[in-house]
């Protein structure tokens, strides 16, 4: 018990999650109907990524990228590689892992080079990256994963309603970055302890092989929207148990855990034909701001759980949700890993990371958020 509750105290979003779950289940009992509207192959498809990728973070399957941000000579293209960086490479492992990678990088680098004072306001625009990178595929964030799968669009057409939000962003982040070296747009790197990047192990070629194999079958099984999902999973399971069963022991339970519950939570509700009534007319048109707003209280992830049943625009749900986490630190899972890479190298400056996060994150989000509504409205550009 004591390290239920341990855990709890460690997961604020689980401990929502699980009190969210036990608390609609006194508004509608428990049936075989709530298992079976529980997304089952969201969970399994959740999981195969989640476990691929945690393979590419011990194994450093994007040494490559990586190794590219020892070799630029100034500033402003440091800060353009791996904020780009970012914005790339989160379309295809998740915001949260492509943050993972390059905010560590970014610390590390930006301190051996003598420039401390441009961390913050880097790793926020990371943060931004991050968030507006990801939402161009289905398999960039959760939220997305969950969406796409509901949705019914091709993957093309998904493709096509994020690329507006996805340029609009991309060309905000190179403004951005330019008003901040403002002063001096070749201000050089001058740092005497160039960052290596640690070598791959040969014995780890055949890992490598494998959850790269595993990454193409699960984005694959996401863009096909194959009924035989579960095949695509028992192979997983069964390669990673074959080259290194050790990887499930390390896997992020916790935000699978964090997603039944709040399936449980949101089936229970659209259960009640009560509040189910109340909350279609009160979201449906206004599906972006209820997105962005609740969001605020249980980040962007759950929100899109609990707001779908009740959703009829598309389009305003799921810009919304992918523009939520630029207004706090709880509106993405994403932000809340920065913040938590950051304090473990500089203890005690929470604060201000709060701060700098916040005063960036919002000026991004004043220039977007009309245009992100504006575009929601008409169900996107298409």
């Amino acid at each position: 018990m004591n390290k239920v509750l341990h855990l709890l105290k460690k997961e604020p979003m689980l401990t929502v999650a699980a009190a969210a779950a036990a608390a609609s289940l006194f508004i509608t009992p428990p049936s075989r109907r709530l298992l079976s509207d529980i997304d089952w192959r969201t969970l399994g498809t959740l999981f195969m990524m989640l476990c691929v990728l945690e393979g590419f973070k011990q194994e450093n399957v994007l040494r490559p990228v990586v190794s590219l941000a020892s070799r630029l000579k100034t500033m402003p293209t440091l800060s353009l590689f791996v904020i780009f960086g970012v914005f790339f490479t989160s379309m295809f492992v998740t915001n949260d892992v492509s943050l993972i990678i390059f905010v560590p990088l970014t610390i590390t680098v930006f301190r051996a080079s003598g420039k401390e004072k441009y961390i913050l306001p880097v790793i926020s625009m990371e943060n931004i990256a991050a968030i507006r990178g990801s939402l161009l595929m289905p398999f960039g964030s959760p939220q997305n994963l969950f969406l796409y799968g509901k949705s019914g669009k091709d993957f093309w057409h998904f493709l096509l309603l994020m690329l507006p939000l996805n340029l609009m962003s991309a060309v905000l982040l190179i403004v951005f970055v330019l008003v901040l070296y403002r002063k001096d747009l070749h201000e050089p790197v001058t740092g005497d302890e160039p960052y290596t990047v640690p070598e791959w192990a040969p014995e780890g070629k055949v890992k490598r092989v494998a959850y790269i194999s595993l990454f193409v079958l699960i984005i694959l099984t996401i863009v096909t929207r194959t009924s035989w999902w579960y095949i695509s999973l028992a192979i997983v399971i069964a390669v990673i148990l074959a080259v290194d069963r050790k990887l499930f022991l390390k896997v992020d339970y916790v935000l699978i855990v964090t997603f039944f519950c709040f399936f449980v939570f949101s089936s229970s509700i659209a259960a009640n034909g009560s509040i189910s009534g109340m909350l279609s007319k009160a979201v449906a048109g206004n599906e972006y701001w209820w997105a962005i707003g609740l969001s605020q209280i249980i980040s962007n992830v759950p929100a899109s759980i609990v707001l779908y049943p009740f959703s009829q625009n598309f389009a305003g749900l799921i810009y919304g949700a992918d523009t939520a986490g630029l207004c706090s630190l709880i509106g993405s899972l994403a932000s809340v890993i920065n913040y938590r890479i950051y304090v473990r190298e500089y203890p005690g400056r929470g604060g201000k990371f709060v701060k700098v996060f916040t005063l960036v994150s919002w000026a991004f989000f004043i220039i977007v958020v009309i245009p992100g509504f504006l575009l929601s409205r008409n169900g996107g550009w298409i």
